[in-house]
């Protein structure tokens, strides 16, 4: 994979010692006031300080800077936590001359420990120092990001738009606590797109429920997740007020997100298969998501899955379990890859266990259920258990 630097965005990541010493784990995020930023973030009512602080300084200014910790999540950390956060900010407008409301706090890592401001503040310096466009730039920072993840998470991809060459480049973190309500885990992705804020947070809203919010490792949804796009406008394609070019956009940042997104599932804690979990044949997507979230969760579907045992009863009794009215057993189908499970609610004549656990031994598998009650389909990606 080629990585493309984003004209119009720079970035810092630097050693400050908040947990662990010779470790990159603080990154800055630097851009114009005409730039453009959308944000989503966690759906946890145990909302992590700096994202109360992230989504206050949105409402209320332009963003400039995004500073991301890792190593300490400023979560359940009450009032001093928030003051912590709101330090941080402080220091950097501080340091660069702007309102505090410009700098986006962010933060991964142990939660109920209280954010080392002072080895931040002291860091700050040198992030400005260090602020570049260039490539280097970028894997530092997706490293800078990582806590239990195993490897950087780090795409580029460009897309031709009203005959220009539009940019995407994105960075993501996360490998436990993974079930996006808006997972633990942090994305921000770049673009020299010009485009509209309120268009942009539109688009993210769209993609986002599309992609990181239809992956779950464990089906636990973090105090800290957040998504942030920023398009800095040094492109000339004119996206705006026109609908082909604006889905031209929206599928490009769709295709970088669920890239991502994938990477964070690959990389899931414990995992040794990537498993796609497709529902079809739904009145609606809350049915065929409900059916899909009920079979990714079950530890016995998951350990299964670990143990390439073809125990395809625990995959019927998820579905059987999962909360949707009126299931018409007698319609239900279900494929392990293209191996044939049950047709319409019976043993499929022509399945064996050897065909069963031959399915099982890839790393990447594919689950699909057919309802047979509707139109709706949906998928998510999950892991198994080991």
């Amino acid at each position: 994979m080629t990585i493309l630097p984003v004209p119009g965005v720079q970035l810092a990541t630097v050693e400050s010692g908040i947990r662990y010493t010779h470790r990159l784990d603080l990154t800055l995020f630097a851009f114009d006031n005409t730039a453009t930023t959308a944000a989503v973030f966690t759906r946890n009512q145990f909302v992590a300080a700096p994202v109360t602080i992230a989504r206050k300084h949105l409402q209320a200014a332009i963003p400039r800077y995004l500073l991301i910790n890792a190593g300490n999540a400023n979560a359940g950390t009450g009032e001093a936590g928030l003051l912590a956060a709101s330090q941080c900010c402080q220091k950097l407008a501080d340091v660069f001359g702007c309102d505090t409301q410009h700098v986006l706090p962010f933060s991964t890592g142990v939660i109920g420990e209280q954010l080392p401001v002072d080895r931040i503040e002291k860091a700050i310096p040198k992030l400005k120092e260090q602020l570049s466009e260039s490539v280097e730039a970028w894997h530092h920072a997706a490293r800078g990001i990582m806590t239990t993840d195993t490897k950087p998470k780090l795409l580029s991809q460009t897309v031709q738009i009203d005959g220009n060459t539009v940019t995407f480049t994105g960075i993501a973190k996360g490998a436990g606590m993974i079930c996006p309500n808006m997972a633990t885990m942090l994305s921000f992705v770049a673009t020299d797109a010009k485009i509209a804020t309120p268009t942009l947070q539109s688009i993210l809203a769209r993609v986002t429920e599309k992609t990181f919010n239809r992956i779950t490792i464990d089906g636990d949804t973090s105090t800290n997740d957040a998504c942030v796009v920023v398009a800095s406008g040094k492109n000339g394609a004119g996206i705006e007020n026109n609908e082909a070019h604006l889905a031209q956009f929206e599928q490009a940042l769709y295709d970088m997100m669920l890239s991502l997104a994938h990477l964070i599932v690959r990389d899931g804690e414990g995992a040794t298969k990537f498993v796609s979990v497709v529902v079809d044949g739904g009145e609606s997507d809350k049915t065929c998501l409900d059916v899909a979230y009920t079979i990714a969760h079950s530890p016995l579907v998951k350990t299964a899955l670990y143990a390439c045992d073809p125990n395809w009863g625990r995959i019927l009794a998820a579905v059987g379990r999962a909360p949707i009215a009126a299931l018409d057993v007698n319609k239900v189908s279900i494929w392990l890859n293209d191996i044939c499970l049950i047709q319409n609610g019976q043993p499929h004549p022509d399945y064996t266990e050897s065909k069963g656990q031959g399915a099982l031994s890839p790393s990447d598998i594919d689950i699909k259920i057919s309802l047979g009650r509707g139109e709706h389909s949906a998928t998510i990606w999950t892991t198994d258990l080991s």
